[in-house]
């Protein structure tokens, strides 16, 4: 019998902590809690979990340090969820940007989460083969992009906006496609983020930046 997909839980309310515990061995899955970073750390060295669920505001060391450590580090492609009553588009964003994979704000429903938490693990599960277009390759399971033959050093979300675009190449993809698929959820008129993101991208892949095409009207395309 396959094993059940181990999630871990860093959240310093015991309540909370163990009611998302029980909702998801409810849902199928082997769960682990952690009060703090301090508790959490020694479990992620000695086992990396199939998905992390991480509230912001943590005693001693926050949620986004935590964060930005995962995604820095050995098992950075381990997909994390942010929990958390910060709910501001700027929060939002930021904890987007620094690598997580969905946001979802408290009260939440747990049918809502063990739904976001299928999504995520299906979004990130899709395609270990390194990609190929023109120059630029990259490789889903080592998390590395080169062009020319030459290592690209990207963030966590610009990365994946390359991977997503290289699996649908020659396809034109809209803003509101890719704020849904990339970041995990559509910010509403929000176009900058994408924007932003395409022309730092552009940049850091030199010769093949021209490979990502302004599609007027309906927003980028990958092609060579």
């Amino acid at each position: 019998m396959e094993e059940k997909p181990l999630i871990y839980c860093v959240e310093d309310d015991e309540n909370i902590r163990q009611m998302l515990c029980y909702a998801l061995e409810s849902g199928g899955y082997r769960a682990q809690g952690f009060e703090s970073g301090r508790q959490f750390w020694p479990s992620w060295r000695r086992e990396r979990p199939r998905l992390l669920l991480l509230d912001i505001m943590l005693p001693e060391e926050d949620g986004m340090e935590i964060l930005r450590q995962v995604k820095s580090g050995p098992g950075g492609a381990t997909p994390v969820i942010m929990l958390t009553a910060k709910t501001a588009e700027l929060d939002k964003v930021a904890g987007l940007d620094a690598g997580a994979d969905d946001y979802i704000a408290k009260p939440f429903s747990v049918l809502e989460l063990l739904s976001r938490i299928r999504a995520v693990l299906r979004r990130t599960s899709r395609g270990a083969a390194p990609l190929t277009c023109g120059p630029v390759t990259l490789d889903p399971l080592s998390r590395a992009v080169s062009c020319q033959g030459r290592p690209v050093e990207l963030t966590y979300k610009e990365f994946e906006l390359l991977h997503y675009m290289l699996r649908h190449p020659g396809e034109a993809l809209s803003r509101t496609r890719l704020l849904e698929k990339v970041w995990g959820f559509d910010f509403e008129g929000e176009s900058r983020t994408v924007d932003m993101h395409v022309k730092t991208l552009r940049r850091k892949l030199g010769a093949g930046g021209g490979l990502v095409k302004t599609v007027r009207g309906a927003g980028y395309k990958l092609e060579e």
